[in-house]
């Protein structure tokens, strides 16, 4: 716009190359090409061409060296008429002033009778000292008589003579076509720095938000109430329902595991989901006498099949779903049990922490869940708009679960949806960090994958399934945070995080190779800023999990590789339910890696 503008009040427009780099220091195909496409530019714009031309770094009235001389030869060839001066005052420089700016100007102009002034209007630092400077310089000299003109008057010729109005021809088509790519880089460039600086605001804002959320809701937890009937000694029964699926390796452990619970009235309820492999047989030869502990098989169903079951043979008031991968610390079913302090209590939220960094990927996925599945669920808590009672360890008002419809089939995130479901069916979900579970999270890159789709395109699902609820007050905080943040979080932003990942690529070889007029120190500089916001949030994450701080240096790789895989599942998610193509649960190896 503001070249169009200069165009139309009558100004004189030369070529200055493409990239602003040192013509002399450069290939001849090179400097033919920065002349070329600049050229091309001005002319699809425009509708001219022109002949002036300045070389980058070159612009005294007399030169002498070769490196002045040569980006003169070079113009030659391709017919532009080099302009130079001999008024600088160095405008560019850092920290010059607009008082300075005006005393250079006046005293080269005494000292040298020269006519052709030279000042920047873009690049490196603020111009603000130019433009405050300009009209003191143009006031100054129209008080001295000195007329001000343009390059085609001092050499006696008019705008059309030094800029041609480009004739019609065939190829007229090619020039309009430049146009609208010229259009579409300027204004696709502004759209895309706009949605970084949208997507930079809204990430900030929420990880301030959050963390305020979060610090809050921690000294709530100090003051909280704890269920009455925890309160005087009563202890409901809790049947803790454990699906499973060819999970041999971990099934009599977990069981094991849950009877040394330190809750007083508890049963355990294993559903062997129709297994290939012997976890029926083991569990059930392992616990044949144990009275609390009741053991079942069933065809192959999937998970929510596998826990309707279960909750079906419980008679409980409250049930405990885990994963058959899953070891619980010995307090938290009592821990979960003292949030349901009143009948509006539906469901409560434990604390997942991986339990077998053994590798990388481990690791990155513990950090994963200590600074955004478990710190979110602390803000929303507060806010009552949870939108998921982890699969491996969450505990449910068994009525809330029947009169929601039980666990559902249509989604691969069936612990999402009930969830939604029991929001709109106007029940509370609480959160209980200190019910911890430790999980065996994914020990290669194939098995991560296969999981983590499973996640993004369950949560897309549930998300489609409740969609009726984003921005509705109906459905209180759940409609008006909860779903929005699904939508913007975890389904649009992530979308320019690649983008951004891929700019800062192809401007570090752009500035190595000398193609944009910046350092890759400073480019690199400002990733490091966005980065260490991100390891600041973390850090707060790390705080209020009481974790160990030094885990945080696996962020800086984390950020390189593993992102970028959740990118690649995001796309593959996003691009499933495009085509309408459903996905199946799949199966996931387990190691017995897990340690409490």
């Amino acid at each position: 716009p503001i070249f169009q503008r200069i165009n139309k009040l009558g100004f004189e427009i030369g070529n200055h190359t493409f990239t602003h780099s040192n013509v002399a220091k450069m290939s001849l195909q090179r400097a033919a090409i920065e002349m070329k496409l600049t050229r091309i530019l001005i002319e699809s714009i425009t509708g001219r061409s022109t002949i002036l031309f300045r070389a980058p770094y070159n612009a005294d009235s007399e030169p002498r060296t070769f490196e002045e001389l040569e980006p003169i030869a070079r113009s030659r060839k391709e017919n532009y008429l080099t302009v130079g001066e001999s008024i600088d005052p160095n405008d560019w420089q850092v920290g010059v002033t607009a008082d300075s700016i005006v005393a250079r100007t006046i005293s080269q102009v005494e000292s040298r009778g020269a006519s052709i002034i030279l000042l920047h209007d873009a690049g490196g630092e603020t111009r603000q000292a130019t433009v405050d400077a300009l009209p003191r310089i143009i006031q100054y000299f129209k008080s001295k008589g000195y007329k001000f003109t343009t390059v085609a008057d001092l050499m006696g010729k008019t705008k059309d003579d030094v800029m041609p109005k480009l004739p019609p021809t065939r190829d007229s088509w090619l020039n309009k076509m430049n146009f609208y790519l010229a259009e579409a880089t300027y204004w696709g460039s502004h759209f895309i720095f706009a949605l970084f600086l949208f997507g930079i605001i809204l990430s900030v804002g929420r990880m301030i938000v959050m963390a305020a959320l979060a610090s809050i809701q921690r000294r709530n937890e100090k003051n909280n109430t704890v269920a009455a009937f925890m309160l005087n000694k009563q202890f409901p029964l809790v049947s803790i329902i454990v699906p499973a699926y060819n999970e041999e390796v971990n099934a009599v452990r977990t069981v094991k595991s849950l009877l040394q619970q330190d809750y007083p009235n508890l049963e355990v309820i294993f559903v062997d989901d129709g297994s290939k492999d012997s976890t029926y047989e083991k569990v059930k030869t392992t616990f044949e006498g144990t009275s609390n502990v009741k053991v079942y098989t069933k065809p192959n169903g999937g998970k929510a099949h596998a826990l309707n079951f279960g909750i079906d043979k419980s008679e409980a008031e409250f049930v405990v779903c885990i994963d058959a991968d899953t070891q619980l610390k010995t307090d938290a079913v009592t821990k979960l049990m003292e949030k349901f302090t009143s009948d509006k209590v539906g469901a409560v939220a434990g604390n997942v922490k991986v339990g077998n960094e053994i590798n990388m990927i481990t690791r990155w996925q513990s950090i994963e869940y200590i600074t955004s599945q478990n710190f979110d669920r602390r803000a929303f808590d507060l806010l009552n708009c949870i939108t998921v009672v982890p699969g491996a360890i969450g505990a449910f008002r068994r009525k809330a679960i029947l009169e929601a419809g039980g666990f559902t089939t249509d989604t691969l995130a069936e612990d999402c949806d009930l969830t939604m479901r029991l929001h709109r069916n106007e029940m509370e979900v609480k959160n209980c960090t200190d019910a911890i579970s430790y999980t065996e999270a994914p020990e290669t890159i194939k098995q991560f994958l296969k999981q983590r789709f499973r996640w993004s395109f369950g949560v897309m699902q549930c998300f489609w399934k409740h969609k009726e609820a984003v921005f509705n007050p109906e459905y209180k905080n759940f409609g008006l945070i909860a779903m929005p943040n699904i939508l913007i979080y975890q389904i649009l932003l992530p979308f320019l995080a690649p983008l951004a990942d891929i700019l800062l690529v192809i401007s570090l070889i752009a500035a190595g190779l000398d193609l944009i007029p910046a350092s890759p120190f400073h480019i690199i500089l400002y990733y490091l800023i966005f980065s260490l916001i991100d390891i600041a949030g973390a850090a707060l994450a790390f705080a209020f999990e009481k974790e160990d701080y030094r885990k945080l240096w696996w962020m800086i790789p984390q950020r390189f590789v593993y992102r970028q895989l959740m990118y690649f599942i995001l796309l593959k998610s996003i691009g499933r339910a495009l085509k309408g193509e459903m996905q199946g649960w799949g199966t996931l190896k387990r190691t017995g890696n897990v340690k409490i």
